[in-house]
């Protein structure tokens, strides 16, 4: 690794605060053993492997799972909150809201972006405010009337929770009647319904992480080029509950467009930074080198195996530097590090 373009880009904790400081890792499977789950699948790997990071970084990592640790005050100095997706609608705020009660620094948005992010129609709201194009949608919410919805012109639609990730919920309808039907069903299980028109072709994420500089830190955007862009990527493929190998993840190689992308992720960054780290997805023709804003995830999957540290490394920065980076980060804009080390090495 290049020691220059880490001094440049990648920021360390020092040595005293690794020595000094108690750091809480909030998440579902953040006390297991690494083994995959039968209903969260690799989200559990992913939480164990975490944990092991912030040990390797040097830093002192209290494990726990469930949002009683948060209930009184635990006896830590920072919580990395990751108990996203907590069996019930928009759980992913109340980690920090209840950090914010405690006063407790945390890595992460605050509560109202965490809420403003996770809507993927407000987002969509905000791309538009800012010229950032989207594609047309439909935001049928709970207790509205779903005949009375606008029909959206399209050949095929794709219906969505509004507030999810990972694809749950998604599915996928050949007329308007069938988007409807499926929006029901999401309404039924307590959740708001997104639709909008599939668009067979790529999706292309651009990852956001703090870093050196105060303001927000691009790395290169990554395509995802599946064998069949027909296909519906399911939840049950993200969480590797079926046969499934790596994300077939690539650099975008449209220089062009990238830096279009990443134009338009530093405008929408402004409705959102700080936030320490997220990914902001998109739709991409290559054809007719078209893009599509989609939606953003603010607290998004920092496995070695996902986009944002696979395009991290394109830039040979290991696992463990960028996690550290981020969390450097967050400790410096929130006063627990008073000022960025002037050497890379602290």
């Amino acid at each position: 690794m290049d020691t220059e373009f880490l001094h440049e880009h990648c920021l360390q904790i020092p040595a005293h605060l690794k020595a000094s400081l108690r750091i809480m890792l909030l998440a579902k499977h953040a006390r297991g053993d690494g083994s995959h789950d039968p209903v969260d699948g690799n989200h559990a790997v992913y939480h164990h492997e975490l944990r092991q990071t912030l040990g390797k970084i040097g830093l002192d990592v209290v494990a726990a799972d469930s949002f009683e640790a948060l209930f009184a005050a635990p006896d830590v100095d920072f919580v990395f909150p990751l108990l996203n997706r907590a069996g019930f609608l928009n759980s992913e705020m109340l980690a920090p809201l209840l950090l914010q009660r405690l006063g407790i620094p945390y890595l992460g948005a605050s509560p109202i972006l965490r809420g403003l992010s996770d809507d993927k129609h407000l987002m969509k709201l905000a791309a538009r405010q800012h010229g950032v194009p989207t594609s047309d949608w439909r935001i049928i919410r709970r207790g509205t009337d779903l005949a009375a919805a606008e029909p959206l012109n399209a050949a095929r639609y794709i219906v969505k929770p509004n507030a999810s990730s990972a694809s749950w919920g998604i599915g996928v309808a050949e007329s308007w009647a069938g988007a409807l039907a499926h929006a029901a069903h999401l309404h039924a299980a307590g959740h708001d319904a997104i639709i909008e028109p599939w668009l067979p072709l790529l999706d292309v994420a651009v990852p956001v992480v703090g870093g050196r500089a105060p303001e927000p830190w691009l790395l290169p955007a990554m395509a995802y080029i599946p064998a069949d862009p027909d296909t519906l990527r399911s939840y049950e493929e993200k969480r590797a509950l079926t046969e499934q190998r790596d994300d077939p993840l690539e650099v975008l190689a449209n220089a062009r467009v990238a830096e279009r992308l990443s134009a338009m992720t530093r405008t929408l960054c402004r409705e959102l930074w700080p936030f320490d780290y997220g990914r902001f997805e998109f739709r991409y023709d290559p054809a007719t080198e078209s893009v599509w804003f989609m939606e953003v995830n603010l607290s998004c999957n920092l496995w070695s195996r996902k986009s944002i540290s696979r395009s991290a490394a394109t830039l040979g920065i290991a696992h463990h530097e960028l996690v550290e980076s981020i969390v450097a980060h967050s400790l410096w804009r929130q006063g627990l590090m008073t000022a960025m080390p002037d050497r890379l090495v602290a």
